[in-house]
């Protein structure tokens, strides 16, 4: 129950918020909602694969946090702006 309420402030987070940084802690929080209901997948069946999956999500949220704020840093230093709407107006 946990995990799905920290997955839909992530998903609402997500689709409310047009700051870059704002965006990336949405789905950080989504990745972790995942990794704690498969933390309480394998505790009700007493199985390892639950902390297994945690682990690759811990993973791919590093990797994740990593490539996303060298690209938040890439926009600011661009276009000097954090406003997700205004940089994809911005092509060209």
């Amino acid at each position: 129950m946990l995990a799905a309420i920290l997955f839909t402030l992530g998903v609402i987070g997500l689709l409310v918020r047009r700051n870059i940084i704002f965006v990336l802690m949405s789905v950080e929080i989504m990745l972790n909602a995942s990794g704690l209901a498969f933390i309480a997948a394998g505790a009700r069946w007493a199985q390892a694969d639950g902390q297994i999956m945690f682990l690759m999500i811990l993973t791919m949220a590093a990797a994740e946090v990593a490539v996303g704020l060298a690209l938040v840093l890439q926009v600011y230093h661009r276009f000097e702006l954090l406003d997700s709407d205004r940089v994809s107006e911005m092509k060209g």
